[in-house]
């Protein structure tokens, strides 16, 4: 592999407001750049402007650059209103990737408004284009009322695209599975998990206050279809323990919020409104703090392409039960760093969680042994390069050096007086 890679990132995803880096999709894209960067490559970001005060050209960290190129109304987009503008960002994104100086090795695009824009911009050049999709339009489609939500055009341009790139990285064996069901040749389909930040998620560190009950934690953003409600029938079942649940709107909100009028309607209804909390959406830097607080995560989403919050949830040393899908069926080990239950049954879950907080020396093995997976499987520094290494496989072997320039070379950095 080549010491040093030109590396262009594409993505159509907001980076440049203050709600940036608190999706799967972002995180990942600054993530690997940052790191990417660390590791000696050059990294480039494409991003559509999305802040009136954007800088265009922003220093991610060593080797790496976020570029915000303009497209449509400089605010953030929802799919359906950013799909307007693929052809303006694909212009511009045109015009900085045939400058010479900018031309890189190869293209990762990221999302599917951001696979489109790079197919398009990489026609008829030969630079290699990687795509990931952080989630599947007809997996994601099959929640309730998925189809609501998942743009029409989606499913259609994601098969394409499969079918199309150079290379797709799948962040999970479901998502690879999913992909090759599409039409995607499996040769052409690289599994390259998630990562976790290591350094803010951790076993010590500041915790949020806590009483004495035993805390199950929820960290999802969708409470609707993330299995909250599971959760909440659940608790009638583990008398002594207390739910707190951080996602959805943010805390101000919750009030008119309708999910969570229905959630909290529930608990009252069950007898359990006095131990399921609600926090909103936190921001990312709390997160770890909350996370220590908890004896186990519960991650009991039926579709969860991404699994970072049982990574994050492991890297703090709290074993995660969880439903065994997508991600999470790879990174969370049966019975070692957590347990695999099966989606909308609080009987059995209530059942099992009773008995995991009654057995405390179970708790300590699989918290030690979810961080050490965490760190030591899924750290950035070890997902960067095997990202790095699936950008290589693409690109042409450098080409050896000559006999006789190799001669040379050894002779002029041979040391005076050697061989006396």
């Amino acid at each position: 592999m080549p010491s040093s890679l030109n590396i262009a990132l594409v993505t159509m995803a907001d980076l440049a407001t203050d709600t940036a880096g608190t999706d799967v999709h972002t995180i990942h894209v600054l993530e690997l750049a940052r790191t990417l960067g660390r590791q000696g490559h050059r990294v480039t970001v494409y991003a559509r402007r999305t802040a009136e005060d954007a800088r265009p050209r922003i220093r991610l960290g060593a080797g790496a650059t976020l570029e915000q190129l303009p497209a449509g109304p400089a605010r953030p987009l929802d799919e359906a209103r950013t799909l307007p503008h693929v052809k303006a960002f694909t212009e511009e994104l045109s015009r900085r990737l045939a400058q010479p100086r900018q031309r890189p090795d190869l293209v990762h695009a990221h999302g599917w408004l951001g696979g489109l824009a790079a197919y398009a911009a990489v026609q008829d050049t030969d630079i290699p284009l990687v795509q990931s999709f952080h989630g599947l339009g007809v997996v994601e489609s099959r929640r309730p009322g998925g189809r609501r939500t998942v743009h029409p055009a989606r499913v259609r341009i994601e098969r394409a695209l499969g079918r199309g790139v150079t290379q797709v990285l799948a962040g999970c064996d479901n998502e690879a599975d999913e992909l090759v069901r599409m039409g995607v040749a499996r040769p052409r389909i690289t599994v390259v998990p998630y990562g976790v930040d290591g350094e803010r998620f951790r076993q010590t560190g500041p915790a949020m206050p806590r009483g004495r009950r035993p805390r199950l934690v929820m960290v999802c953003g969708d409470l609707e279809n993330g299995g909250v409600a599971t959760a909440i029938r659940a608790l009638v079942h583990v008398p002594d323990a207390e739910l707190v649940v951080a996602g959805g709107p943010a805390r101000e909100e919750l009030e008119n919020d309708p999910v969570v009028h229905r959630l909290r309607t529930l608990a009252k209804e069950l007898d359990v409104a006095d131990r399921a909390l609600f926090l909103g959406r936190l921001p990312r830097k709390d997160v770890p703090k909350l996370l220590r607080t908890a004896r186990l995560a519960l991650c009991l989403a039926p579709h969860q392409p991404s699994g970072m919050t049982p990574l994050e949830a492991m890297a703090c040393g709290v074993p995660v039960v969880t439903v065994p899908s997508g991600a999470s069926a790879d990174s969370v080990l049966d019975h070692v760093t957590g347990l695999h239950v099966p989606a909308g049954q609080p009987v059995a879950l209530g059942r099992a969680l009773r008995r995991l907080l009654a057995e405390e020396t179970t708790l300590s093995a699989w918290a030690i042994a979810a961080a050490d997976r965490a760190h030591s499987r899924y750290g950035w520094e070890r997902i960067a390069a095997e990202t790095a290494r699936a950008y290589a496989r693409l690109l042409p072997e450098p080409e050896p050096e000559p006999a006789a320039l190799a001669e040379a070379r050894r002779e002029e950095e041979e040391p005076v007086g050697a061989g006396v």
